[in-house]
């Protein structure tokens, strides 16, 4: 009986100078730090959505209410608590277990970090699909969805009544698009892409529509003119048929070695290389045709168009293009806004002044109390024991040092800088001091000297393990005893010192708000969209180009149905007879290489167009058309290579053309042709030969301007013309055209 009352009383007296020495250790008035969750349990009963004030940038505390009006709708008690997902630890439900041990009320807890929903837990109440909605939400939404995003969007899958079904498939599509669902922000180099998208649109869109209209519409343009051409050419030729008169008919020439009027005068063939009055110069190379100082004897008074078709687009009708074009550009700008309309890359909340200084003003009032303060929202890094020993020490020290054990992020008020924490606290406690950060999570320690008189490159210098912390170091509370340690043996300066001004931190609302659409790279966009047009727009001319060269071959190939003249225009351009001539020469030099069993009388006529083709637009045997090759040359060398290649196919068939277009190609019927007025005399009707379409109607007559130039002279009948293509006009042979070719040059 006696050892058991000395036992009893000896533990109890143990026990009794035990709590002595605890109250001793802790400064009067100051109570030891409330536990993690004891202290979320507190602030729970007081509101049941507790925010950090560690997220005033993503989360401010003043967005509760907008987690309350969500919370209601799942109707029953929800208890809330958004704290940095480095708080909650590597076990989330322990602390909300924790939490409702200590708090003691029923209802839904949901644990919401920065990066989503970490845990969700029911105590007392029923409320179907929790669990499969916190994972819906976790697979439906992404990474950049703000807590409050996420938990609306978790209130949403739970009252929706297919939260199951939901998590299901949002699984089975994260597993097939590992990049997981689009992002719900537009963030900085997102808007420098629409920018550039925009400036692209604004500038390529219109501008490509400007120029694939004006040339639809010059397109059009050339169209119309070749067939109001060809309209007047054939009312011409039948008034001319008609009216032996007219002045559109066909001037037939003097017989080869007879006279000829030309231009107002009559020339005499005479000589060896004189040909209708125009003699040979050189030996070898024509003289002046038509080009230059020959035909008409004077400048066009025609029109001042190109001899292909009409000049450029008027300016007059592309102002109202401009002003469409414009209008259409502005109409995309305007469209743009609409379309690209944030204007922040966050859920819109914007944190007061009262949210950016509530961590400050907490750890202050703490550090005013207590120069050890350990953050109460973060897991204990330091024990009852260590947080004793720390108190001790500084109380020891002889320079002032206070310790703030809080963790550290990029949403917090100093944006994660430490120095601005340090220089906050600096200036709310308005005293010289050696402020130590500690960061619980990462165990980072860092020392900032505002005004003691301690050796400044001594703190600099200090070991490693004493700032950033290796996986063999001690806990927290030794390296932060071992660092007061240091502290108290460094070295005494002469003067306080100051820390360097840091800049402010990035204000919050200007760090989530989006520049302009038009700005950053809109300009840029704008150059590329006009390279862009141009691109296009010369892609689609070079498209239809090959299309219409393709058709044009067909109808050449083939023939249009119901008119065979189709492929031969009536007033063919220079650059269109130079084109056609050389891809005649072309095909004729190629289809003349393997018709080695060819008759010899066919490949002799042959071989006579190739030559006599050649003498007329290549005089200098270079393998080029001549500069000065004139229209009249160049379509008589068409004739003679389309007459040679048809004298291979078919030798009886290449001996007459279309007398009214020799352009018609191949002529297989003879019509009569009514006298012609003029003179004294009136000359009887002829026989002339005609293609396939002249001998149902009469087709205009082609018609060619006396020189190259596409605004020199005004079109005339060809027959009227100087140069062997005028003896045509008298239903001439393919034979006689060799010959007087060769006459006409000289060449025998």
């Amino acid at each position: 009986m006696r050892a058991g009352i000395v036992l009893v009383a000896g533990w109890l007296a143990m026990l009794f100078c035990t709590g002595s020495v605890q109250a001793a250790e802790a400064p009067r008035g100051v109570p030891d730090s409330p536990t993690q969750t004891a202290y979320l349990a507190e602030q729970l009963r007081k509101d049941p959505v507790y925010i950090s004030d560690q997220l005033p940038r993503e989360v401010p505390r003043s967005t509760a209410p907008d987690f309350a009006r969500e919370a209601r709708r799942l109707g029953v008690s929800t208890y809330v608590i958004v704290l940095p997902s480095s708080s909650f630890g590597t076990e989330p439900s322990a602390v909300l277990a924790g939490v409702h041990d200590r708090l003691g009320r029923k209802g839904l807890y949901v644990a919401i970090g920065d990066t989503g929903i970490d845990a969700v837990q029911t105590y007392g109440v029923s409320l179907p699909g929790a669990e499969d909605a916190s994972r819906a939400t976790l697979y439906e939404l992404a990474y950049d969805a703000t807590p409050r995003e996420v938990f609306r969007h978790f209130v949403d899958v739970v009252t929706s009544g297919h939260a199951h079904q939901r998590a299901e498939q949002a699984r089975a599509a994260s597993e097939d698009d590992p990049d997981g669902p689009p992002s719900v922000h537009t963030d900085r180099t997102d808007r420098e892409n629409q920018s550039f998208v925009t400036g692209i649109a604004v500038t390529g869109i219109p501008l490509t529509a400007l120029l694939i209209t004006v040339y639809a519409l010059q397109r059009r343009r050339v169209r119309r003119a070749a067939a109001t051409a060809t309209v007047t050419a054939t009312a011409t030729a039948t008034a001319g048929a008609d009216r032996p008169s007219a002045a559109g008919g066909v001037r037939v020439p003097a017989s080869r070695g007879g006279a000829k009027a030309v231009g107002g005068r009559t020339t005499a063939a005479g000589g060896k290389a004189t040909v209708h009055g125009r003699k040979k110069a050189d030996g070898g190379k024509k003289a002046g045709t038509g080009a230059k100082g020959t035909g008409s004897g004077k400048k066009g008074t025609g029109s001042r168009k190109g001899a292909g078709g009409p000049g450029p687009y008027p300016r007059e009708r592309l102002l109202p293009l401009l002003a469409a074009a414009a209008v259409l550009g502005g109409l995309i700008a305007f469209t743009a806004t609409q379309v690209f309309d944030d204007t922040t890359s966050g859920d819109g909340s914007r944190p007061t002044a009262a949210d950016m200084r509530a961590r400050i003003d907490r750890v202050v009032d703490g550090l005013r109390r207590d120069p050890l303060y350990t953050d109460p929202e973060s897991p204990p890094a330091l024990d009852a024991a260590e947080r004793a020993q720390l108190r001790r020490r500084l109380r020891a020290l002889d320079v002032p040092v206070v310790i703030a054990a809080v963790p550290s992020s990029t949403d917090d008020e100093s944006g994660g800088n430490r120095e601005l924490l340090a220089k906050a606290l600096h200036t709310r406690l308005r005293r010289d001091l050696l402020i130590v950060l500690a960061d619980p999570g990462s165990g980072s320690i860092d020392l900032v000297n505002y005004g003691t008189r301690v050796d400044d490159m001594y703190l600099i210098d200090r070991p490693r393990e004493l700032s950033y912390p290796q996986s063999t170091d001690p806990p927290l509370g030794h390296r932060l005893d071992q660092l007061l340690t240091y502290v108290s043996k460094s070295p005494k300066a002469k003067a306080g010192h100051m820390p360097y001004e840091q800049p402010a931190a990035d204000d919050p609302v200007e760090e989530k708000s989006l520049p302009g659409l038009f700005t950053g790279d809109f300009e840029p966009g704008l150059v590329i969209g006009t390279f862009l047009a141009g691109l296009l727009f010369g892609l689609v001319a070079a498209a239809c180009g090959i299309v219409r060269r393709i058709t044009r071959r067909r109808r050449t190939a083939n023939g249009a149905p119901g008119d065979a003249r189709s492929p031969a225009p009536t007033e063919p351009s220079t650059a269109w007879l130079r084109r056609n001539a050389r891809q005649e020469l072309d095909a004729l030099t190629a289809a003349l290489e393997p018709v080695a069993a060819l008759p010899e009388d066919s490949q002799r006529r042959a071989w006579e167009c190739l030559d006599a083709a050649a003498l007329l637009i290549d005089g200098d045997s270079d393998g080029r058309i001549d500069a000065d090759a004139t229209p009249a040359a160049l379509a008589c060398a068409i004739v003679l290579a389309r007459a040679g290649r048809t004298t291979i196919g078919e030798p009886d068939a290449a001996r007459f053309v279309c007398h009214r277009n020799p352009l018609h190609g191949v002529a297989h019927k003879r019509v009569q042709v009514p006298p012609e007025a003029g003179g004294r005399a009136r000359t009887r009707a002829r026989s002339l030969p005609v293609c396939e379409a002249c001998r149902l109607t009469l087709g205009p007559v082609l018609r060619l301007r006396p020189s190259g130039s596409a605004r020199r002279g005004a079109p005339a009948p060809y027959a009227t013309l100087p140069g062997p293509l005028a003896a045509l006009g008298d239903g001439t042979e393919i034979d006689q055209l060799t010959r007087d070719v060769r006459e006409y040059f000289g060449v025998h």
